[in-house]
């Protein structure tokens, strides 16, 4: 639809218009995603969403078109003096009829938003607090991220987008976290120390950028971050004399790149200027009153005359809010902020003024519950002495700091090192954390993807309780796993499950399973959901084969491949024939390959090729008390061979509210065509013989490549690897025996 078109039609419905919508862009480690509430004033009902959008914010179009809105809130800062944000400037232009409201950003709050859910929310929608709680925690970073510091949580959700492939640093990291969890004094203590750090890159950043202008501002933000590095230094030695006690590899390596010189003399040319007590701390009027006194006395004659004058504003300030307070009687005390400076605050328990009102020299009133905040003409007058005084306080200690840090610029590129290091052990300490949350395992490294009773990380955390274990195994004998069942019974769960498991292990994390061994993928490529694609004008269709064409691309026999339902949008016949190609084409490919999908005919793949396994989703059918109907149970279990389950799509149907006629029309078409569509199973001797013998080889190289077994074990496993070769030929003759 075009801005034009759209906007009349915006218009013309704008009489009808009841819908008040919110929308807030996230910002920081949030961009990208979008915050959008509504509610109808002519019914109460609230709706919530976050989702993530393109530069082209279509999604955010397309749902406020849905919408109609009477009016849109936005923050203040999407739209600061006239030059709004993209998504602002598009939205304005979009819907021109539309009344905008700028709200300030603090009140997009979380914590009071939270508040507010848990006062209005009816008890019959209860869960909705608990799913609002948990936003953004449904990922695998929300579920491994304890991290303390912004730079350990940048790099934590850096590896998960991209992993590792070097088994040897791989496994250097879950020898760390080993190390971590068998000796809680390194644990705990690492762990404080870490979480007193500030975002070095941010720091570092800031300090080697050179200010175009020398504002008031710049001075400030100059001293602020003198004091933050000193703050930074002065945490290296006790960060030292934790990791002095480790023993891994790792540890022992950041331990040696914190031995340099550079940070003692860094720190020392710092405290030549600045202050021993000055230190970085939070709280508006505390660290201001920390820059104002930040460099030396006697450094700078004109400083310390502008230092007294600014005392002298202070202590005027607080006798003239004592004079107040005895003068009407009242509990008055001086409070600061950054935007009000000095005010004065009154709290009432009874929230009854004495008289009923606030005396008249009193102004600029505001009251939230019992508390009272306002200030006077001669307080405000004041004020402006006191940012007088700074301002010649800052920008005189601008010309120390600046002298200072001209000194320390050739020296302060050790500060990447520390970076790293902390940045790591965060990270570290955070994947650490999620093994004592969770029963979780290291994994092993080898040329099979091999996990006993494995669990589905983020599932585990959102029920609080051990979800339904599965086994995995995907080898070179068998890499090309079809797996079935019916809708519900937990196929995609699963495949998502062994991806995870996958990302986890190659960024060094232990895994929720009882054993695990994992083969190094390069490249992890998956195809799920059916949604169409608004943005490129794209069918269903077209999507699935956008992604299956850069699959086929791609992906390498080193690859992990995960597709859910390929070819659902279009004919069955078309969907099977397509289905069938892309998956002969990667089982020549021997990446290891999970394809769950309802095509019950693609099993047929296993009589055909060695490397092919079935594996279906089991389910039991329960009859009612009275014996009249079937439900299905399921079991989440996931078991060989192929689904025997026909028509679950229709009994899925039949629990809705369907008619029943209709019902029974569905299973006789769909009867009529699956016996057009159904091949026999049919394997000829020699396929039979040529895919025992393919699994027998594929075994004798993994034991040669993996076996640690003593030569008297090892010969018994060779045995049993005979008997089961022997066995595998027998039955599968008998059985074709059987079908001729």
């Amino acid at each position: 639809m075009t801005t034009s078109s759209s906007a009349s039609a915006s218009a013309s419905a704008s009489h009808a218009a009841s819908v008040i919508v919110a929308v807030v862009e996230g910002r920081g480690l949030a961009r990208g995603e979008i915050g959008m509430a509504s509610i109808n004033v002519k019914c109460p009902e609230l709706v919530l969403s976050q989702f993530a959008d393109t530069g082209t914010y279509a999604k955010v179009i397309t749902k406020l078109h849905n919408l109609m809105p009477l009016e849109v809130l936005m923050p203040d800062t999407a739209s600061v003096k006239g030059q709004g944000t993209k998504l602002y400037n598009l939205i304005k232009e979009t819907f021109r009829s539309v009344t905008f409201t700028a709200v300030m950003r603090k009140y997009f709050n979380e914590k009071k938003g939270l508040e507010y859910i848990q006062q209005l929310c009816v008890p019959e929608f209860s869960t909705v607090l608990m799913e609002v709680q948990t936003k953004s925690k449904h990922t695998l970073f929300g579920v491994l991220n304890y991290t303390k510091t912004a730079g350990g949580e940048r790099r934590l959700r850096s590896n998960i987008l991209e992993p590792l492939l070097d088994v040897v640093t791989i496994n250097s990291r879950l020898d760390t976290i080993q190390e971590l969890l068998q000796n809680e004094e390194l644990f705990f203590g690492l762990k404080n120390a870490i979480a007193h750090f500030l975002d070095i890159d941010d720091l570092l950043s800031a300090l080697v950028q050179v200010p175009k202008q020398e504002t008031v501002a710049v001075a400030e933000a100059k001293i602020t971050q003198v004091i933050q590095l000193k703050h930074i230094l002065e945490l290296v030695p006790s960060l030292k004399v934790m990791l002095s006690h480790s023993k891994t590899a790792l540890l022992e390596a950041y331990y040696n790149s914190l031995e340099d010189s550079r940070f003692n003399s860094i720190l020392d040319q710092i405290k030549s200027l600045i202050n021993d007590d000055t230190s970085y701390t939070k709280g508006s009027l505390t660290m201001r009153t920390q820059k104002c006194y930040a460099v030396r006395p006697n450094v700078s004659e004109f400083l310390d005359i502008a230092r007294r004058a600014y005392t002298e504003v202070v202590d005027d300030i607080a006798g003239l809010v004592t004079q107040l307070g005895e003068k009407y009687g009242l509990p008055l005390r001086t409070s600061f902020s950054k935007t009000r400076g000095f005010f004065i605050q009154m709290r009432l328990e009874g929230g009854v003024l004495p008289g009923g009102t606030l005396p008249e020299e009193f102004i600029k009133v505001t009251r939230q519950k019992n508390n009272y905040g306002f200030t006077t003409v001669d307080l405000m007058k004041l004020n402006d002495h006191c940012e007088e005084a700074l301002k010649d306080i800052f920008h005189m200690s601008y010309v120390v700091v600046s002298r200072l840090l001209s000194d320390i610029y050739e020296h302060i590129h050790c500060l990447y090192k520390l970076s790293d290091a902390v940045s790591m052990l965060d990270m570290l300490l955070s994947l650490a954390h999620a093994c004592t949350v969770s029963d979780y395992v290291r994994p092993e490294f080898t040329d099979t993807l091999a996990i006993k009773q494995g669990r589905h990380p983020i599932l585990e955390r959102i029920s609080g309780q051990q979800p339904i274990s599965n086994d995995s195994c995907i080898s070179e004998g068998s890499n090309f796993v079809i797996i079935t069942g019916p809708n519900m019974s937990g196929k995609s769960t699963y495949l998502k499950q062994v991806a995870l498991c996958q990302i986890m292990a190659q960024i060094g994390s232990f895994l929720p399973a009882e054993y695990a061994s994992v083969r190094i993928a390069d490249q992890i490529f998956t195809r799920i959901g059916v949604d169409d694609d608004f943005e490129t004008n794209s069918s269903t269709f077209m999507v699935e084969m956008k992604e299956v064409s850069y699959i086929i691309h791609n992906a390498s026999a080193k690859s992990l491949i995960i597709i859910d339902e390929l070819g659902r949008g279009t004919s069955p016949e078309e969907g099977i024939g397509i289905c069938h190609s892309v998956c002969e084409f990667l089982i020549n490919l021997k990446a290891f390959t999970l394809f769950a999908t309802h095509y019950l005919e693609l099993c047929q793949l296993q009589t055909l090729y060695p490397n092919v396994e079935n594996q279906h989703m089991q389910v039991q059918h329960v009859r009612t008390e009275d014996g009249r109907a079937e439900r299905v149970v399921y079991t989440y279990q996931l078991t060989r061979g192929h689904s025997e389950e026909r028509n679950y799509g229709i009994r899925a149907a039949e629990i809705t509210s369907l008619p029943s006629d209709i019902i029974q029309e569905a299973k006789t078409v769909a009867a009529t065509v699956g016996q057009k569509l159904w091949a026999k199973h049919y394997s000829d001797p020699a396929t039979v013989r040529q895919k025992a013998v393919y699994r027998l080889a594929t075994r004798l190289l993994q034991t040669a490549r993996n076996s640690r077994l003593d030569p008297e074990s090892l010969r018994h496993f060779l045995k049993g690897l005979k008997r089961q070769y022997e066995a595998e030929i027998q039955s599968a003759a008998e059985s074709v025996e059987n079908e001729e």
